[in-house]
């Protein structure tokens, strides 16, 4: 879907190249820009060559959130609490809703050279921030596309995403040609706006590069792209989350009761895997 750039830009008020730590680029954080942009409240933007001996993310837990991993390169193994073993491929999806307490774990499959993708957590609303664990994973051919979105959370024209969000919220994964133009209209209500960059170039009423994550004013208006040489990146909209972030380790919840409640069942299942010989 193509548009003609709109003369007045929606207007970018913060942009960050992030933290590295290694092969990972912490660009959100529940402590910086989450408690801004919530209910997206993390986002790592990962690349490491398996050669170089990164073994994959070990087994951790988490509550409170979801966390959206959405694999650009590399198949990966995965594996979790609520049963669930197999492999992602390249261009698939992880939905992990946390909710009142899971453990996961992911690695690079046999034979892969390279592992991009990016990392999302998302806070969940009270309703769900202490529900059971669920887990879907998608692989390439069922993550939907509108133009040159993928949707991998909400709906973006005609593609749906069969993950059921948790909140109104769109989260897309987005390819442009160079010198494409590209217009997103967020839905009513959605006045959260970022893109973090993974390739190429954009210009949205002022430059994005490679690398960086840039945050648009809270409003509803329509943001408007144009690429400089082939370009992808993800973009998220939403309509903010109204609770307040309390955090653990893991763990991003609305109050310290919840979050208590989500640890101690963390902790249980934990010492349950420490039983089974399946952490050290």
């Amino acid at each position: 879907m193509t548009a003609a750039v709109a003369t007045e830009a929606r207007a970018i008020v913060y942009r960050t190249r992030g933290a590295q730590h290694g092969p990972i680029t912490r660009l959100m954080s529940p402590g910086d820009l989450g408690e801004f942009l919530k209910p997206f409240v993390f986002l790592d933007l990962f690349g490491f060559d398996v050669g170089g001996g990164h073994k994959g993310f070990g087994m951790h837990p988490h509550s409170g959130i979801a966390t959206l991993t959405w694999l650009i390169e590399g198949d990966t193994l995965y594996e979790d609490t609520t049963g669930e073993h197999g492999v992602l491929h390249g261009g698939g999806v992880e939905w992990m809703r946390a909710g009142n307490g899971v453990w996961h774990t992911g690695a690079p499959a046999p034979d892969v050279k390279r592992v991009r993708g990016f990392q999302l957590w998302v806070a969940l609303p009270a309703s769900e921030e202490n529900a059971p664990a669920q887990s879907i994973y998608l692989a390439p051919s069922q993550v939907p596309q509108d133009g040159p979105a993928r949707v991998l959370l909400g709906r973006y024209g005609a593609a749906q995403s069969a993950i059921p969000a948790p909140a109104p919220m769109n989260y897309l994964a987005v390819e442009l040609k160079d010198g494409e133009h590209w217009r997103y209209t967020p839905p009513a209500g959605h006045t959260i706006g970022w893109v973090a960059v993974n390739a190429g170039r954009l210009d949205a009423g002022g430059p994005i590069d490679t690398g960086e994550l840039t945050v648009f004013e809270e409003s509803g208006e329509a943001i408007d792209f144009v690429a400089s040489g082939d370009t992808s990146f993800v973009l998220g909209s939403a309509v903010k989350h109204p609770h307040e972030l309390v955090m653990g380790h893991y763990s991003v919840h609305t109050s310290r009761a919840t979050l208590d409640q989500g640890e101690a069942e963390i902790r249980r299942i934990g010492a349950k895997l420490r039983q089974e010989g399946r952490l050290g």
